[in-house]
């Protein structure tokens, strides 16, 4: 709704408001109020709203100056134009005037077109402002509301992600650490048992942040989590890889593509199979026990995800032996930037894993605590996922 042009008159003479009113006449676009009494003005402006006040400077009851002051220290006129009659050109009264916070000085009573065109000049800058206030509080509201829907679908995606499973007596442990850049990101994790002895455990990483990405990250999760995809084998990584590289082609995503580890663990044979698209290496420590533990980069060849349909994925496998702990994460967690510039590298990164635990601190912790360092202050560049699991 546009803001009409309101014209306030403050003036203890009903002839000069007689005068202004007459000329003001025939202006069918300008309402005109009058108000006889000083100490009244503001409250008269408050209900009226004008979009500049004329205002005489000699007046009983109030000095004109004074409620120049007055106007300009009431939050509803503080910004109003404002332009003062006088009687006479006075150098020092203008001077005073403006010094108070007045728009304009005009000697009364002036010519109808010379006032006619002061106040459609003032009054438009004036609502040109309103304008602008009125747009920024409907931008600040509509962003509140992006927000706290962001919120909550930033709480529906943790909801989605598993329970870490802490029971020393379940054979595979977990724990996880997931830190979005921004409000929605890209990736999603996830992994559950398809049979008493057979344990799934994926992450993926969609290109980009924000809804679009976080709502794919959703999507394949679900299919994932539901098992829901058709004809395929779940427990042959690369068949899964497979089937979501042509289950989501990026042409139908808004151009979005995915990297992608995913893993089955045999419980009975300590056997993990796994494949990987455009993924970093999941890293395991294994061996007879902790002491004897050695590295082991976990990735196959294959591309992105819904980049190529008939990409090829492979999958193959690693035995687990007593002491097993794997590492699975994105590419958010390592690449960071330094306080020289340079990026943080993947074989940096896994000396960090290969660094002894600190008491009293999980291993999982410390890793994100020393990314958070790296980082310094403020959000990850991208997002910050990481699962630990333990096969004992």
């Amino acid at each position: 709704m546009p803001f009409p042009i309101t014209v306030l008159l403050v003036d203890d003479q009903p002839i000069i408001a007689e005068a202004v009113r007459r000329m003001l006449a025939d202006q069918t676009d300008i309402a005109f109020h009058y108000c006889q009494e000083p100490a009244k003005a503001i409250e008269m402006a408050n209900e009226v709203k004008p979009t500049v006040i004329l205002q005489d400077l000699v007046m009983p009851e109030i000095d004109g100056l004074l409620l120049v002051r007055y106007f300009r220290a009431n939050p509803s006129t503080e910004n109003v134009p404002l332009i003062v009659l006088s009687t006479k050109e006075d150098p020092k009264i203008k001077a005073e005037a403006f010094a108070l916070g007045a728009n304009d000085y005009l000697v009364k009573l002036p010519d109808k077109v010379e006032l006619v065109a002061r106040i459609r000049y003032h009054s438009a800058a004036y609502i040109r402002l309103l304008e602008r206030n009125e747009a920024y509080e409907k931008l600040k509201e509509s962003q509140r509301v992006l927000n706290q829907e962001l919120m909550e679908a930033a709480a529906y995606v943790i909801s989605l992600l598993p329970e870490p499973i802490p029971d020393s007596n379940s054979p595979v442990t977990t724990a996880w650490k997931f830190i979005p850049s921004t409000q929605l990101g890209g990736d999603a994790f996830g992994y559950h048992w398809l049979d008493p002895t057979h344990f799934a455990l994926y992450l993926l990483d969609v290109c980009g942040h924000g809804v679009g990405a976080a709502v794919l990250s959703i999507s394949i999760m679900n299919v994932l989590r539901a098992q829901t995809l058709p004809n395929t084998d779940f427990y042959n990584p690369s068949a899964v890889l497979a089937t979501l590289n042509e289950a989501f082609p990026m042409e139908q995503n808004n151009n979005m593509f995915f990297t992608m580890w995913y893993g089955v663990y045999h419980t009975s044979t300590r056997e993990l199979v796994y494949s990987s698209g455009g993924h970093p290496p999941a890293i395991l420590f294994t061996g007879a026990n902790k002491s004897q533990a050695v590295v082991k980069e976990l990735k196959t060849p294959g591309l992105v995800i819904g980049g190529m349909s008939g990409a090829a994925f492979t999958s193959a496998t690693c035995t687990v032996e007593r002491y097993g702990k794997l590492y699975l994460f994105s590419d958010g967690v390592y690449e960071i930037e330094k306080p020289d510039g340079s990026t943080y590298t993947l074989s940096e990164f896994v000396q960090v894993l290969e660094q002894p635990a600190l008491q009293g601190i999980a291993d999982i912790d410390r890793i994100q605590t020393f990314a958070q360092d790296l980082n310094g202050p403020g959000a990850f560049a991208d997002d910050f996922s990481l699962i630990e699991a333990i096969f004992s």
